[in-house]
């Protein structure tokens, strides 16, 4: 089982307002990968209005959100975890 955290974006033109916080983000990510943590993440596309972040633990994903600076800023109107039953691919277990 795998944890999802579900962004949505306050704003159409979060590309443009995420610039100022982009690096701590990443930062922020990038180091949850590096715990194993989180497994992939990104924005959705077309239109950008939210994102999806796959983590091995609601507790993981939960620590993330609170911690992330699209977060704290504002950027991400919303978040919500929720767990996902993964029965096949090469990240099951």
């Amino acid at each position: 089982m795998h944890h999802l955290l579900f962004y949505r974006f306050a704003y159409a033109d979060h590309a443009v307002r995420r610039e100022p916080y982009r690096a701590d983000h990443l930062a922020l990510a990038r180091e949850a990968a590096a715990r194993g943590e989180l497994l992939l993440g990104g924005a959705l596309a077309e239109p950008m209005d939210g994102a999806v972040l796959v983590f091995t633990s609601a507790e993981a994903a939960s620590t993330f959100a609170e911690a992330d600076p699209y977060v704290q800023s504002g950027l991400v109107k919303s978040w919500e975890i929720r767990p996902w039953t993964t029965v096949v691919g090469a990240l099951v277990k």
